[in-house]
């Protein structure tokens, strides 16, 4: 038997195949597989396991999807509050007081004026 990689999820497909099979052998009378593995108990709570465990997957996603959500508009809300804040101090102290540097910002001052380069005759 070839080794299995189950890192990987299984195909839809797969597990819905499954399934039938597992519908199929419900109709048997007379099934008495010697492994346990094999037997409709055993094949049913393993059928069970892993639909509580995709129920838990949805509904994790769903909360991390919430969660995820909810800290976008906290992460902007946090934003745009520095930026009023920012707005504020210039508001406050003006465009070329030292306090702007306190939060992060440029004087006016400190800002290069532009300058006219002299054109040079380029030769010919």
């Amino acid at each position: 038997m070839t080794t299995q990689n189950t890192s990987n999820r299984i195909r839809p497909e797969y597990i819905e195949q499954g399934e039938a099979v597992l519908h199929g052998l419900r109709t048997l009378i007379d099934y008495q597989p010697l492994r346990q593995e094999a037997s409709i108990v055993g094949i049913e709570e393993a059928y069970a396991k892993m639909q509580a465990a995709q129920e838990k997957e949805a509904r994790l996603k769903a909360e991390s999807r919430i969660a995820l959500e909810e800290a976008r508009i906290a992460e902007w809300e946090f934003h745009n509050c520095i930026l009023e804040a920012k707005a504020a101090v210039i508001a406050q102290y003006g465009a070329d007081s030292p306090q702007l540097q306190t939060v992060g910002l440029k004087r006016k001052s400190t800002y290069k004026r532009p300058t006219r380069q002299a054109k040079t005759a380029e030769p010919v």
